[in-house]
């Protein structure tokens, strides 16, 4: 923890509070009738503070805590009457709270927030039995008084229900505000937020979620049972009925109305607790009607609360007038870059990391399968294939990340066995990883996000993350939100995550994705100077180009098996690594050419993008009558974004789509997209219902759709879809399709997870509705099979038509081939010239 002097004057702002709070009462200026209830809202305050930051931090809704306040009361209670000390009775009410709220946080860090505050129901519904049937010790519905409790350490006695309990009351709550201003700042509290915001990802830094959960209901438990204590010392009499259920959706309330996970808000919380029922007795209206009304009005016009309401304009006026001093320009680190040396080769010596028939199975399907690999200190390692060729599931493997997957067969890490070790552990081990769509902490900083990795953070730890944040050009945004920065930001900061504990092995999954050519060559830049310092890398991508520029070695995967391992140079010779992605031509041959003049769907200057994300540029393109169309492109070039767009469900971020008039168009979506719970029959009636189609045209529409599908599926229309095979699903999502009657037909994928002989099945029968003069669209990951069964081909790479013509065409195959793999050729810039380019302008 660091203490600078504003964190220092914020932690003194409760104290100093509480202290002139005490002091107006000390002097009369409160009347003596309105101080019971400055005690109570004191004591309220703790409640929910303890329930905010639960919510706030943790993502755990309680309704739970009265179970907590009512054990702490209870605890003055049976303390008093058995003449224990105040500090055995503070600190074992402290420790029962603690150790039931780990209980609960632990058991409940598996389930969802709904089934976390069924749990926490059900804890309060048991202990409420509890209090009404112990009546030996809870005295039952008729309560049991506080008398007093003397101080073991010569403070005293405290008379419970007098006017000296109020003042305890206000001081405890001024303590716990101060404590609580410091854990707003440190690594605890971003460490639970990191848990809760994406449990995956905290697994690799080392953070476990249910652990995090625990601790977090923990501390909740032992503060609300703390204010339990404050409640019976301040009213004198313990009774069931403060702690009802009522009083458990009346804490989230007044959560909401301060503002969730805020400090000010929970003083805002308890003070209204405290003075509900005088405004229900004002208005003349029964408490759970105000309370119902009050909770209304906050969720609709003061969504966050009414603390962070306020305090939003303030906050506005002060970043406007700092932008105005400066605005935010995220350059690369130019004169580094230009010192761009070129790989060595990795270390000699003993592997790293070693493979030996690694296996994943999830049910009856193995996504990966017998996989061996050994890894030296420095090397580098790039994993390629297609789309659902296992890669992602070894990068799992190797971090601990598969779920429910089985894993078999040995791997060993610097020397010690890795399959066994929890995915914490394994960043223990040295092992950091980046994320595919970057998968960072949203409500943390940049720099949060980063310092979360440390337990205990320090001044040297702020020191070193500063410059950790410089070296990837985010230093300037180190106190922004990631979702106010574009996506290639973002990708910096997870590859900063995964840098910040110098790993000896780094697992990147598909980093250069959606990174422009100067994000790309800083991340070369990164990779390269890792191998410099000794770290090994393993990364997979789908840009080969500047994959192979920082690899030493590729290995190639195919349905879950190895398949080919060579040098970037002569890995893509291999005839399985090329038909990998290319596929072999099996005999078909384009079907006649029957392609009209009329353009039915036309695409003019299109392009997309998802958040800072560019998923297409400058797509121009012309679909015509009778045409059957492939795109072809490895996986991330931007096929489904096209078909989106295409089918007009995905309008695009540039340029026009046009139609050549009344034009019906049917999606066939990757992945099937099926209702997996409803029948064969009650799938292709969805489908028309939402096309307006009912009566007898949906009658007729369902028997001619029936009868395209193979016999298999028509005997069984009432099945369930879920119960069909791969290529049985994608049969019934083209019949989906087709019910409609589609003009142009758009198949995502449709061979994506099928096997050789369910693949041949599906495309005859596409074939069969391009003989009937139908326009099909099909999008295919493997070239030869689109330049088998299409009139025309476009060749996607990177979101950039790169190629396109007839299959038939001379010199037409090497042309696609070349550009599936790199886009064609490219000019040579060098990394500063490419780095200076483009900064990265933050409003």
């Amino acid at each position: 923890m660091v203490f600078n002097r504003s964190l220092l004057v914020r932690t003194a702002l409760g104290p100093s509070a509480g202290a002139v709070l005490m002091a107006f009462m000390a002097s009369g200026a409160i009347p003596a009738y309105q101080m019971y209830s400055v005690g109570l809202a004191a004591v309220y305050t703790i409640v929910v503070l303890s329930v905010g930051l639960l919510a706030g931090w943790s993502g755990i809704w309680s309704v739970g805590h009265p179970a907590f306040f009512a054990v702490g009361a209870y605890f003055a209670a049976y303390g008093s009457g058995h003449d224990w000390p105040l500090e055995a009775v503070v600190l074992g009410a402290i420790a029962t709270g603690a150790v039931l709220g780990g209980f609960l946080g632990y058991a409940g860090a598996r389930f969802s927030v709904l089934y976390i505050a069924l749990l926490t129901l059900a804890f309060t519904t048991v202990t409420l039995e509890l209090v009404n049937r112990w009546s030996s010790v809870t005295g039952g519905d008729q309560g049991v008084p506080v008398l007093q409790l003397r101080s073991a350490l010569g403070l005293g006695t405290l008379l419970a229900g007098g006017a000296e309990t109020q003042y305890p009351a206000v001081g405890a709550a001024a303590v716990v505000l101060a404590v609580a201003v410091p854990a707003a700042s440190s690594g605890l509290r971003m460490r639970l937020v990191a848990a809760k915001s994406h449990p995956l990802a905290a697994r690799t830094i080392g953070i476990a979620p249910e652990a995090q959960s625990a601790l977090s209901f923990a501390v909740s438990g032992a503060c609300t049972c703390f204010a339990g204590v404050l409640l019976g010392l301040l009213t004198g009499f313990v009774s069931p009925e403060p702690f009802s259920l009522a009083f458990g959706i009346s804490l989230i309330a007044a959560c909401v109305l301060g503002g969730v996970g805020t400090l000010l808000g929970a003083v805002v919380g308890g003070i209204y607790l405290t003075w509900n029922p005088s405004l229900s007795s004002a208005v003349g209206l029964p408490q759970p009607v105000v309370q119902g009304l009050v909770l209304i009005g906050v969720l609709l016009f003061l969504p966050g609360g009414a603390v962070p309401f306020l305090s939003t304009p303030a906050r506005k006026l002060l970043r406007r007038a700092l932008r105005q001093q400066k605005r935010s320009q995220v350059a690369l680190p130019t004169e580094e870059l230009s010192d761009l040396a070129p790989l060595r080769p990795p270390t000699d010596g003993p592997a790293l990391l070693h493979l030996e028939h690694v296996s994943v199975s999830y049910g009856g399907l193995k996504a990966l399968e017998d996989a061996s690999l050994s890894l030296r200190q420095s090397e580098i390692l790039a994993v390629i294939g297609p789309n659902g060729a296992g890669k992602t599931t070894l990068l799992n493997a190797l971090s601990g990340l598969i779920g429910n997957g089985r894993v078999s067969g040995t791997a060993d890490f610097a020397g010690r066995p890795l399959l066994r070790a929890r995915a914490t552990a394994r960043r223990r081990l040295g092992i950091g990883r980046t994320f595919q769509h970057a998968e960072v902490f949203s409500e943390l900083t940049v720099a949060e996000n980063v310092l979360c990795t440390r337990r205990r953070i320090t001044s040297r730890d702020r020191t070193e993350v500063t410059a950790l944040l410089r070296s990837v050009g985010l230093a300037d945004v180190a106190d922004r939100r990631p979702g106010e920065l574009p996506f290639g930001l973002q990708k910096r900061l997870d590859l900063a995550r995964a840098m910040a504990e110098k790993p000896k092995l780094l697992i990147l999954d598909e980093p250069f994705g959606g990174l422009d050519a100067s994000e790309r060559t800083l991340l070369a830049w990164h990779i390269r100077r890792l191998h410099a310092e000794g770290t090994a890398v393993v990364v997979i991508d789908h840009v080969l180009d500047d994959l192979f520029s920082v690899a030493h070695r590729v290995i190639a995967f195919d349905f879950g098996r190895t398949i080919g391992e060579g040098t970037p140079d002569t890995v893509l010779q291999d005839p399985k690594v090329r038909s990998s992605y290319l596929g072999t031509v099996d005999g078909r041959t384009p079907p006649s050419d029957q392609v009209g003049e009329r353009s039915m769907i036309r695409l003019h200057g299109v392009g997309h993008t998802y958040g800072g994300v560019t998923a297409l540029r400058e797509i121009e393109l012309d679909v015509r009558q009778g045409v059957v169309l492939g795109i072809a492109g490895a996986n991330g070039a931007g096929k489904s974004t096209l078909a989106g767009i295409l089918h007009g469900s995905l309008p695009p971020t540039r340029g026009e789509r046009e139609t050549g008039g009344a034009v019906r168009i049917s999606l066939a979506p990757e992945g099937r997209a099926l209702f997996k719970t409803l029948s064969l029959r009650e799938n292709l009636e969805v489908a028309a219902y939402a096309a307006g189609i009912t009566g007898t045209p949906l009658r007729e529409r369902l028997e001619e759709t029936v009868q395209w599908l193979p016999a298999r599926l028509r005997d069984r229309m009432s099945a369930s879809a879920g119960g069909l095979s791969g290529g049985e699903q994608q049969m019934l999502a083209i019949a989906r399709a087709l019910i409609v009657e589609p003009d142009v037909l758009i198949v995502d994928e449709p061979a994506l997870g099928l096997s050789p002989a369910l693949v041949d099945e599906v495309y005859d029968r596409l074939a069969r509705l391009a003989h009937d003069g139908l326009t099909v669209v099909l999008l295919e990951q493997l070239l030869s099979r689109a330049m088998s069964v299409c009139h025309e081909v476009v060749v996607l790479h990177e979101g950039v038509v790169a190629a396109q013509g007839r299959p038939g065409e001379p010199e037409f195959a090497v042309l696609a081939e070349a550009a599936y793999f790199s886009g064609g050729p490219r000019p040579a810039r060098s990394p500063a010239a490419s780095a200076r380019t483009s900064p990265v302008e933050i409003p």
